[in-house]
C-alpha cells in the first residue's frame, strides 16, 4: 500500500468516526473505564494564536480534563450568583466550577440529583436563568420539554409545548434564552420542512411552562451554521451561538457569535443577525455549544464558551473560552418603528 493511498484511508476512518459521533440519536463513546465520582477538574491553558477573530477578542482558552466518569458532553453555560459556572450535559450531568484562577468547589454529578438513564428524558441542550429570583429553565432534547427549576435544582415544574410537538426528538429546543421582560425565545437545531430556510423558533410572551402560547417565526444563521445556544445581552440584544462541522481535509469544527434584537421577531418571518466573531482553526476550537457572559465595569463583556466533546474523549475535547466583546450601541430600526429595537 503506497503511503498516500494509507493517508486517504485514515481521513475516511476519521470522517466516518466524526460522521457518526454526530449523528442524531448516534454516539461514540470512549471505552468504559471502571466509575469514578472524584470532584477533580484540571484546567489547561492553550496557546491562542491570532486573539482578533472579527469584534471579539479571545483572551483565554482552556482544555477542561476530569477522571470523573460524570465529566463531559457540555452543551449549555450559566453563571451563577456565586460567580460559578453551571454546565449540563447531553448525557443528564451538571459541573459547577469556578472561572479560571478562582478558587471554590467543583461538582461533577447528576443534573438535579435524577437518577433515570434512558437518553430521551435526560438530554439537555439548554439552560436560561432568571437572575433575580435564580429559577433556571431547561430545554430537553429528546423529549421537546422545557422544565423549569428551583435556585436549587430540587422543585420543578415541566411542560411539553404542543407547538415543539413535531420538532425532530434530536433537534428540539437546542436554544434558548429568557428575555429581561419575561418573555422567551427558544429555536430548534433542525430544518424547518419548507425548504430549509431556517430554524423554527418560538416567542413566548412568558413563562412556556405555564402554557404560554407562542409566536412562530424562523431563525436564519449564516450558511452552513446551526443555532446551538443564545443568551440576551444588558442593552436588550441576544447573542446567538451557531456552530458547523465540515469534513475536508479531515473533519473540524467552527463556530460564530450572532448579534440579533428580539424586537426584529415578527409572525411567520426571518429572524437573523450580524457576525461578530468567528471561532475557526488555528485558533483551538471545538464542538461549540454553550454560550454566557458578565458585564464588565466598563460596560465591555466577557463572553464564555464551552464545547461538547460528544462523549468521545479520543477524538474531541472539552473547551473553555474567554473572549471580550464592547457592544456598539444598537442604531438599527425595525419597519415602521420610530424607537431603537430593543431597550434594556
Amino acid at each position: 500500500m503506497t503511503r498516500s493511498k494509507a493517508k486517504r484511508i485514515f481521513r475516511w476512518l476519521v470522517l466516518i468516526g466524526v460522521i457518526i459521533g454526530l449523528t442524531p440519536g448516534t454516539w461514540i463513546r470512549s471505552p468504559i473505564p471502571e466509575a469514578n465520582y472524584d470532584q477533580i477538574l484540571t484546567l489547561t491553558p492553550l496557546v491562542v494564536p491570532d486573539s482578533n477573530i472579527g469584534e471579539v477578542e479571545v483572551t483565554g482558552v482552556w482544555h477542561l480534563t476530569s477522571p470523573n466518569s460524570l465529566f463531559g458532553s457540555y452543551s449549555s453555560l450559566l453563571i451563577d450568583d456565586d460567580g460559578r459556572f453551571l454546565s449540563a450535559s447531553d448525557a443528564g450531568q451538571l459541573l459547577r466550577f469556578p472561572k479560571p484562577g478562582a478558587d471554590g468547589d467543583i461538582r461533577i454529578e447528576t443534573f438535579a440529583g435524577r437518577t433515570v438513564r434512558r437518553k430521551k428524558y435526560i438530554d439537555i441542550e439548554s439552560l436560561t436563568r432568571d437572575p433575580d429570583t435564580g429559577q433556571i429553565w431547561v430545554g430537553f432534547e429528546g423529549s421537546n420539554t422545557i422544565e423549569r427549576f428551583d435556585a436549587v435544582l430540587t422543585d420543578s415544574k415541566r411542560a411539553e409545548p404542543p407547538q415543539m410537538e413535531d420538532w425532530s426528538s434530536n433537534s428540539g429546543p437546542e436554544s434558548m434564552a429568557r428575555l429581561a421582560d419575561g418573555r422567551f425565545i427558544v429555536v430548534s437545531e433542525g430544518y424547518n420542512d419548507w425548504g430549509g430556510v431556517g430554524f423554527p423558533g418560538l416567542l413566548f410572551p412568558s413563562d412556556p411552562v405555564e402554557g404560554a402560547e407562542a409566536l412562530e417565526f424562523t431563525f436564519k444563521p449564516p450558511s452552513g451554521y446551526r443555532p446551538v445556544d443564545m443568551v440576551q445581552i444588558p442593552d436588550g440584544r441576544v447573542l446567538i451561538l451557531v456552530r458547523a462541522v465540515h469534513f475536508a481535509p479531515l473533519p473540524y469544527f467552527t463556530a460564530k457569535i450572532v448579534l440579533a434584537d428580539p424586537a426584529a421577531i415578527a409572525e411567520d418571518t426571518v429572524w437573523s443577525g450580524d457576525v461578530i466573531g468567528a471561532i475557526a482553526p488555528p485558533m483551538p476550537s471545538d464542538n461549540m455549544e454553550g454560550l454566557t457572559f458578565e458585564e464588565n465595569p466598563d460596560g465591555s463583556l466577557t463572553l464564555w464558551v464551552i464545547s461538547d466533546d460528544n462523549g468521545a474523549g479520543f477524538l474531541q475535547r472539552t473547551l473553555l473560552m474567554r473572549l471580550r466583546w464592547d457592544p456598539a450601541p444598537p442604531t438599527e430600526k425595525a419597519p415602521g418603528n420610530t424607537e431603537r429595537l430593543s431597550k434594556p
